[in-house]
């Protein structure tokens, strides 16, 4: 049975997409992403310029698709100049959008993220916009054009996980575009019940830039996302509040 991962029209050899920032050096970012198997890695449009200021992740990375963010925006307006500049600096018109509303937590900014995605996808753009897990704001998105969305699993950073499953499992049952599970995960334990509540794709960073490993952990969260995915294509067991034995009864010594 096929099961392809498909954004805007284009299928993609991988459903884990990596971050580039926070690593401890350049050398070991590469050998993560090289480690992970993905095809996307995405760059902050604040540390990648037209100056050519952080270009050597650009010439390191070459051969992966790039996903520009905006992160560090605060408005619509902000944000679309960054996406544009962004296409116009890495010849791509696929965005990453992040439009935050508040500078503690980086929740997003709803009202911000609705309008730069309404004018972003007018303008042309293949729109990723990373949003809270409300399944109201995640189809909002869509319905304006978005070309997947990309739900928090938890504060950006945080490693706290999936902080709320039944959200994350309501929109991607009810999602017509892929659903992109972006922020929180902190270990593959984390990536795969993402991928088991029916996510299309895990996007991360600081679980692997931080690990006491990158490489390793780059590995990790790829074969947890492969399982996590076959294991919702196998469909798990229903929950029991009582034992069931697997094994049958007739036939016991005895009896």
């Amino acid at each position: 049975m096929s099961d392809q991962f498909i954004i805007a029209g284009e299928s993609l050899s991988s459903r884990l997409l990596l971050g580039t920032a926070g690593y401890p050096n350049q050398r070991i970012m590469r050998e993560a992403v090289e480690a992970s198997g993905c095809e996307i890695v995405t760059v902050s449009m604040r540390r990648v310029s037209l100056q050519g200021h952080g270009s050597d992740t650009l010439d390191l990375l070459a051969n992966y698709r790039f996903l520009p963010n905006t992160a560090g925006c605060e408005t619509a307006r902000d944000a679309i100049l960054t996406a544009e500049l962004a296409r116009e600096a890495l010849d791509t018109n696929w965005v990453k959008l992040e439009v935050i509303g508040d500078r503690e937590t980086l929740y997003p900014d709803a009202g911000e993220l609705i309008e730069a995605t309404r004018q972003l996808v007018d303008l042309g753009f293949i729109v990723l916009p990373y949003c809270s897990d409300d399944p109201v704001l995640c189809q909002r998105l869509a319905d304006l054009g978005a070309a997947a969305v990309m739900p928090m699993g938890s504060l950006i950073g945080s490693g706290m996980g999936i902080a709320n499953p039944a959200n994350l499992e309501l929109i991607c049952r009810r999602s017509q575009v892929p659903v992109i599970v972006d922020a929180g995960i902190g270990t593959a334990s984390d990536a795969v019940i993402a991928m088991e509540l029916g996510a299309s794709a895990v996007l991360l960073n600081t679980a692997v830039s931080r690990a006491d490993d990158p490489v390793a952990m780059a590995s990790a969260m790829r074969h947890a996302v492969e399982a996590g995915r076959l294991a919702w294509r196998a469909g798990r067991i229903p929950r029991r509040g009582r034992a069931e034995p697997s094994s049958p009864q007739l036939g016991l010594v005895g009896s």
